[in-house]
């Protein structure tokens, strides 16, 4: 055991104090992780649900559901994963509720955030593969941000290095949670650099969120295909991570139990993606104003300011109708709901032409303003009337281990 000042300059630095106090009130700086990261998912999902014709605001609803049911999943994951803690010999049960202490497992997380996402979907007449490809590149940003409350927390490390990007690592003192011990005012260090393995996962997730990105946007998938990417994207990375990892785990075999977790669900994913085919599903809304069409010719927007603002404020549709793309296109330039069964390609095959650029999801279309998509109408609502267009829907650590 050292003290920071014989440690070598070339290494990455680590925070000494991960709490801080307003008042009565701790300031977690893992919580604040958390909370950063669910805001970039919700804003990255937000964008990409609307661009499939989702109406304003969904995603605070689908959140609302989310969030608390992949917390609950994620403290189950780790309770059942890391059980002598809390029912072995000398384990304090009640400790299992307390999630504050930390014990957070991404997988418990990502399930039980599924559960409610499902059920939000549900209720707001959403096709749940529509909110999960929309999810698909904002989780592993979201994941991203929330690795680095393990930094502040000095957890989940890997092995001994010598590399130049090495981590420091301080011996963080159990009775006083969030902070170094202090020797002679100075906090005190482990002797050595380690791997940042937290670091590694960060930029893998940015990674795999680019890809998703990428390869949505060039292969049009649908029906859930863009979350199996992301999923077999965060798994792999996952699995060489996992095993460089060092902190206190569950073994099978004597391996980690989550390397045998991330290899597991890649390949359910990777069946999923393989055996899954359909196009990318746009939906438009039922029970609701008419938008107005989008204005043509001339080089000056004709938008109507005053109706895009009040047609911001309406009220959510009662469902939405699955529709393809030359259906969404012709809605959100016309209102009109189309009557007929529309002509459908391969999600992995663009058409003649090239991929519309009026529903990509990085090209706002006619109407719309900056990355708002695919128009602030929103794919406005149906009017009075078309209900008969379609079927309406139901109404409308380790921190983290």
């Amino acid at each position: 055991m050292t003290l920071a000042s014989t440690i070598p300059q070339a290494a990455l630095p680590s925070p000494s104090t991960a709490v801080w106090q307003l008042g009565p009130l701790p300031l977690r700086a893992y919580a604040l992780c958390i909370i950063a990261g669910i805001v970039v998912a919700c804003v990255v999902t937000e964008r990409r649900l609307r661009q499939r014709g989702v109406a304003p605001g969904a995603v605070l609803d689908i959140a609302v559901w989310a969030v608390p049911t992949g917390i609950i999943g994620a403290r189950i994951y780790h309770v059942i994963t890391s059980p002598e803690k809390y029912f072995g010999a000398g384990g304090e049960p009640l400790k299992a509720f307390a999630i504050w202490e930390g014990g957070l497992g991404i997988w418990g997380a990502v399930a039980g955030g599924a559960v409610g996402a499902w059920i939000a979907a549900r209720q707001l007449g959403i096709p749940f593969t529509v909110v999960a490809d929309a999810l698909a590149p904002g989780l592993p940003l979201a994941q991203a941000v929330g690795r680095f409350g393990n930094w502040f927390n000095n957890e989940l490390y890997g092995g001994l290095t010598t590399l130049p990007w090495g981590l420091r690592v301080h011996d963080m003192d159990l009775s006083n949670p969030g902070h170094a011990k202090v020797v002679d005012g100075e906090p005190v260090l482990l002797p050595g650099l380690y791997q940042p393995t937290f670091l590694y996962e960060a930029l893998w997730n940015v990674g795999v969120a680019a890809l998703v990105l990428f390869l949505d946007r060039k292969l049009r998938l649908g029906k859930g295909r863009a979350f199996a990417l992301y999923v077999m994207g965060y798994t792999a990375g996952r699995f060489w991570i996992e095993l460089m990892r060092t902190d206190e785990a569950t073994h099978i075999l004597g391996v980690r139990l989550n390397v045998f977790t991330a290899a597991l669900v890649f390949v359910g994913a990777l069946i999923y993606f393989l055996r899954v085919r359909g196009p990318r599903e746009y939906l438009v809304p039922i029970g609701g104003p008419t938008p107005a069409p989008a204005a043509t010719g001339g080089d000056v927007s004709q938008v109507d300011l005053s109706q895009r603002e009040a047609g911001a404020q309406a009220a959510a549709p009662e469902g939405y109708r699955v529709v393809g793309e030359e259906q969404f296109r012709a809605y959100r330039d016309t209102g009109v709901v189309p009557d007929g069964p529309d002509a459908t390609v391969d999600d992995d095959t663009p058409g003649p032409d090239g991929p519309d650029p009026d529903v990509d999801d990085d090209t706002p279309g006619p109407g719309a303003t900056g990355d708002d998509a695919p128009d602030d109408r929103e794919a406005g609502d149906v009017p009075a009337g078309d209900e008969r267009a379609g079927t309406t829907g139901p109404r409308a650590t380790d921190r983290e281990s």
